[in-house]
């Protein structure tokens, strides 16, 4: 469907903001997919993402700031984040004992049996969302995505 027929626009509208729309509606549709994977787990996909992350630390502890910088969405509040997944059991807090201010975060077996479980019902809905496209037109617009970002 043409984003102009989702929209329900009859203007017209430029190229130009034709992507940045196609775009956006691309991004809240593969988010509202992937929170539809999450949900019967009761976390959301900005805690997916921390566990993910934890998890390539290959049990080597990481810090909030190694998080922060790693999430998808910079705008995810990374305290809360971790103070949930605490609370769940999916990963765990050590505090350094020689400078109480250093904190470190690690996942727990609990998290890692969590991962394993929807790891494979992410990759089947990332999957089916690609599978209208060739793995040179995944290459290219995958390039593109990253041309587009890099501009200042």
């Amino acid at each position: 469907m043409k984003i102009e027929d989702l929209l329900k626009t009859s203007g017209k509208i430029s190229e130009t903001k034709r992507l940045v729309l196609n775009l956006i509606v691309t991004a809240n549709f593969l988010s509202e997919e992937m929170q539809e994977v999450l949900k019967p787990y009761g976390i959301s996909s900005q805690q997916f993402n921390v566990l993910r992350i934890l998890r390539g630390q290959k049990g080597k502890p990481a810090n909030l700031g190694t998080i922060q910088e790693r999430m998808v969405s910079k705008m995810s509040n990374t305290t809360r984040l971790v103070d949930k997944l605490i609370e769940k059991g999916f990963c765990q807090r050590i505090t350094c004992p020689s400078n109480r201010r250093k904190v470190e975060i690690t996942i727990t077996e609990a998290g890692q049996e969590l991962l394993k479980e929807i790891d494979p019902l992410v990759e089947s809905m990332e999957n089916r969302f690609s599978e209208k496209l060739t793995t040179k037109e995944l290459t290219d617009l995958n390039n593109k995505l990253n041309e587009l970002r890099n501009t200042n």
